[in-house]
């Protein structure tokens, strides 16, 4: 049972599934339809790391922008708490009787309470953060450089893995070769994902890898017919 109550490392397991199948999905897609257009290994390869170092710096960013514009939304709203807890002490113990009021606690304990607790001002904010804003301060020391770059290198190892066969082969073969590679990363992500939705492995790894491969043949249908138009 313990094994599906995890939070916190599950939620950074799952960051990184996403991440890796963001990465391959967007990749093995934008080379597909440039091998479908060209069949050629350097137009793959050239147009498979431009997309690779687009996808994850535009990955990178986003997440630097997403934790760093949380942490300081958080510090602002809990500085503000604090400024309240300072300056309206009544209003906070009144806000946090209220609170335990709705928990079933009568109001005299809730009041008792809330004055006991107001005592000690660092406690007071903390419980208040959590309670009122529904902020976990020991949960705000995430780095936005560390989300960043673990986004980053998380994308470009999805990413590689269909580009990898081009560095080897070209035409068909190494289409092929992509696809393979691609469908069993694929399938070990969903078996990954497994961990947190309860399906079955099987299940799970098939449906991203027919996700994915369906992706990947819409492009390379789109690039054959752009090839061939501009080719005749």
């Amino acid at each position: 049972m313990e094994g599906r109550h995890r939070s916190s490392g599950g939620n950074s397991l799952r960051a990184a599934v996403l991440g890796a199948n963001d990465g391959m999905v967007s990749n093995l897609s934008l080379v597909m339809g440039v091998a479908g257009a060209t069949l050629g290994g350097k137009e793959v390869l050239i147009a498979g790391i431009a997309g690779l170092l687009a996808g994850a710096i535009s990955m990178a960013l986003g997440e630097w922008l997403s934790v760093q514009s949380s942490r300081e939304l958080y510090d602002f709203q809990i500085s503000t708490e604090k400024e309240e807890i300072e300056q309206n002490p009544e209003e906070e113990i009144a806000e946090l009787a209220l609170i335990y009021q709705t928990r079933g606690i009568s109001e005299e304990a809730a009041m008792n309470l809330a004055n006991q607790l107001l005592q000690n001002k660092d406690s007071a904010l903390d419980t208040l953060a959590r309670e009122e804003l529904g902020i976990d301060p020991d949960e705000l020391g995430g780095s936005a450089w560390e989300a960043a770059i673990t986004s980053f290198l998380l994308f470009t190892i999805g990413a590689i893995i269909p580009l990898f066969p081009f560095f080897f082969l070209t035409g068909m073969t190494a289409v092929f070769v992509s696809i393979v590679v691609s469908a069993i990363g694929l399938f070990a992500l969903g078996a990954v994902i497994t961990l947190f939705t309860g399906k079955s492995v099987m299940f799970s790894g098939l449906r991203m890898v027919i996700f994915g491969l369906l992706a990947a043949a819409v492009t390379f249908g789109i690039g054959r017919l752009i090839g061939v138009s501009i080719s005749g």
